[in-house]
């Protein structure tokens, strides 16, 4: 019940980050070009490389990793649990099954949006 509550938590604090961050880029940035989502997955991207890395270390216990990677980060951005994803199908030398994953998760999730926004339309 703990680790749910952490990962919870951590969703929530994720979240708000994302929505806060996402109103301070997009009130300086171009109104064509999605910069503020640009800047949430590429930081989430690099926040999930740090908490994997000293992961990875045992520099850090499993309840943090839940915390700060499937909670803070996955509700900051779940683009940064794809990207580690994918690295860790690359490092463990599954290079087709990581373009797989890639180009299945960005045409599926494309044809998924645009079905849905059919329909509701």
């Amino acid at each position: 019940m703990r680790l749910i509550l952490a990962v919870g938590t951590g969703s929530f604090i994720g979240g708000v980050f994302r929505y806060l961050l996402s109103l301070m880029i997009q009130a300086r940035a171009a109104a064509h070009f999605p910069l503020h989502t640009l800047a949430v997955n590429v930081t989430g991207c690099f926040l999930i490389g740090i908490v994997f890395g000293l992961f990875d270390k045992g520099q850090m216990p499993e309840g943090w990793r839940l915390f700060l990677a499937t909670g803070v980060l996955g509700g900051f951005t779940a683009f940064s649990a794809f990207s580690h994803e994918t690295l860790a199908l690359l490092r463990d030398g599954h290079s087709s099954h990581a373009l797989l994953y890639v180009l299945t998760s960005v045409t599926l999730g494309l044809l998924a949006t645009y079905v849905a926004y059919v329909l509701v339309k």
